[in-house]
C-alpha cells in the first residue's frame, strides 16, 4: 500500500510532530507499505492517507477524500486540535475529524474531547522511545529537565517561577531544552535566567543530546497547559525518569489518575511543594519511579507498531 503522511513540521523542524510522522514511516515501512511524508499535498497518488492534525493539515485532508472518497484517510489528532482549534477554528478542524475513516489519539482520554458522533472512530496508539543505558543522574545538584518549547500551551516558564525562592539547602536546578516560539518567549527566558540561578534556558537541542539529558537528570518536569500524548512522557518512562506533572487530561491519559507526581496546571506553589518533595522524600521519589515502570511497557516501539498493524488491519473491513 502507498501511504501518503502529512505532517505540518518541515523537514529540518526538531519539533515532536516531524519526529512522530519520522517514526510512524519507519513502522509502516516495516509492515510492508511504501511511505512518502509531505508538509502539503496535491493530489497525488495514494492508497491511504494519514494526516497528522486535524486544524493544521485541513486543506490536504479535504483535497484527498475528494479526490479519492473511497480510499481510507486517518486523521491524528493533536493536543492543539483536541484542545484548542476544535473550538477557535471549528469548521475545518470538525471537517477533517468527519471525513476521517479512522481517527487516532495519542492518550487515553482524547476521545472525550471529540464530538459524540465521532468518538467511536477514535484509536489510542501510544508513542514509543527507544530505550537507554541506565541513568546515571549529576551529583552536583538535583537535575529537573524541561523539555519542551516555549509557548503558551506549555506554560513553559512555570518551573522557573517554581524554583524562586526556594530554601538555600535545596539543590535543585531546572535546565530548560527547547526554542523559543517568539522573540518575546526568547527575552522572558533571558530575563528570567538573569534573576533566577536556579534556571538556564538551552535552547533547541537535537534529539540524540536530548536523550543524554534524560539521563543525566533526577527528574523530567511537564507544566503544560494542553498536550496531545506528549512524547517526552514516553520517552522519561522509558529512561527511568520520574515526571512531575500537570494536572490535565494529556497526562493523566499516558501516566494514570492515580499517579502521585501531579499538581494543579498553573500552580506555582504546589509544583513546587511537588518538585522538593522529590528532592527530600526518598519513599516519593520511589513512588514516582514505580509508577511509571508499570506505564513502560505501554511505550515500546513493539506496542506502538502493534497499535499501528491492529488499525490498518481494521481499515481493510470498512
Amino acid at each position: 500500500m502507498k501511504i501518503r503522511l502529512i505532517t505540518p513540521a518541515p523537514p529540518s523542524s526538531l519539533a515532536g510532530n516531524r519526529a512522530t510522522a519520522i517514526r510512524w514511516a519507519r513502522i509502516f515501512k516495516s509492515l510492508g507499505h511504501s511511505v512518502e511524508i509531505s508538509v502539503d499535498y496535491q493530489g497525488e497518488e495514494a492508497d491511504l492517507m494519514v494526516a497528522l492534525h486535524a486544524w493544521r493539515s485541513a486543506a490536504a485532508i479535504d483535497l484527498f477524500s475528494t479526490k479519492y472518497p473511497d480510499r481510507p484517510l486517518i486523521v491524528a489528532i493533536t493536543g492543539t486540535d483536541a484542545y484548542k482549534f476544535i473550538h477557535t477554528h471549528p469548521q475545518p478542524t470538525l471537517h477533517s475529524i468527519e471525513r476521517a475513516d479512522l481517527l487516532v489519539g495519542l492518550h487515553d482520554l482524547i476521545a472525550n474531547t471529540m464530538p459524540k458522533q465521532h468518538r467511536h472512530k477514535m484509536r489510542v496508539i501510544y508513542q514509543s522511545a527507544r530505550s537507554m543505558r541506565a541513568r546515571q543522574p549529576v551529583k552536583r545538584s538535583f537535575r529537573v529537565c524541561v523539555a519542551g518549547h516555549l509557548r503558551d500551551e506549555k506554560d513553559s516558564l512555570r518551573p522557573a517561577m517554581a524554583v524562586r525562592d526556594l530554601p538555600a539547602s535545596s539543590r535543585i536546578k531546572i535546565e530548560h531544552y527547547g526554542k523559543a516560539h517568539t522573540e518575546d518567549w526568547a527575552q522572558q527566558a533571558e530575563k528570567e535566567m538573569a534573576h533566577n540561578a536556579r534556571y538556564r534556558w538551552h535552547g533547541e537541542v537535537p534529539h540524540a543530546k536530548l536523550r543524554k539529558i534524560y539521563r543525566s537528570s533526577h527528574l523530567l518536569a511537564l507544566p503544560s497547559r494542553m498536550e496531545g500524548g506528549a512524547n517526552v512522557i514516553s520517552e522519561a518512562v522509558t529512561a527511568g525518569l520520574p515526571v512531575i506533572a500537570s494536572h490535565i487530561d494529556g497526562s493523566i491519559g499516558l501516566l494514570g489518575e492515580d499517579y502521585p507526581g501531579y499538581y494543579e496546571v498553573e500552580n506555582a506553589d504546589r509544583l513546587r511543594e511537588q518538585l522538593l518533595r522529590a528532592e527530600s522524600d526518598k519513599n516519593f521519589y520511589q513512588s514516582l519511579q514505580a509508577a511509571c515502570e508499570k506505564r513502560r511497557e505501554l511505550f515500546t516501539p513493539a506496542n506502538e507498531r502493534k497499535g499501528w498493524q491492529q488499525v490498518l488491519k481494521e481499515l481493510k473491513k470498512l
